[in-house]
């Protein structure tokens, strides 16, 4: 990302692809530099959470850490914290930032609902694929 970054978010609001605000996912985003676009389209920039995944603060599957916000979340949203945060869940694996808020959540809810060792290997095994084929990733 370039230094001013933050300064700059505000006016790319109408690129927005989740028009309710929970998200803010800019297909091109003009703020992020070609090393940065190259690290998220390759998801080398999701590395660095192994050291989380090492360290105990995540687990390799559930939801993704909810993103910071001004607003508190909905009684829904607010389910996907019964379980430890992931580098992988059923959302990466089912459209990664294509997909809209709603769907993200619901996902996420189906997962914490669901959850099983077998779906945990499953998603694993589908995180390689979604990773390889690069689907989603900006």
């Amino acid at each position: 990302m370039v230094r001013n970054a933050e300064e700059l978010r505000s006016s790319l609001d109408e690129l927005n692809r989740h028009a309710t605000g929970e998200l803010f996912k800019v297909a091109v985003d003009p703020r992020v530099t070609r090393l940065g676009r190259w690290l998220r389209h390759t998801s080398i920039d999701e590395l660095p959470q192994l050291v989380n995944v090492l360290r105990g603060q995540m687990s390799l599957v559930g939801p993704r850490p909810l993103p910071v916000t001004d607003r508190p979340y909905d009684g829904e949203a607010r389910r996907r914290l019964f379980v430890k945060p992931g580098i992988t869940g059923l959302w990466q694996i089912s459209g990664r930032s294509d997909l809209d808020w709603e769907k993200s959540v619901r996902l996420d809810l189906r997962y914490v609902e669901q959850w099983s060792l077998a779906l945990d290997a499953l998603i694993i095994w589908k995180t390689i694929f979604a990773v390889l084929n690069h689907r989603g990733a900006y």
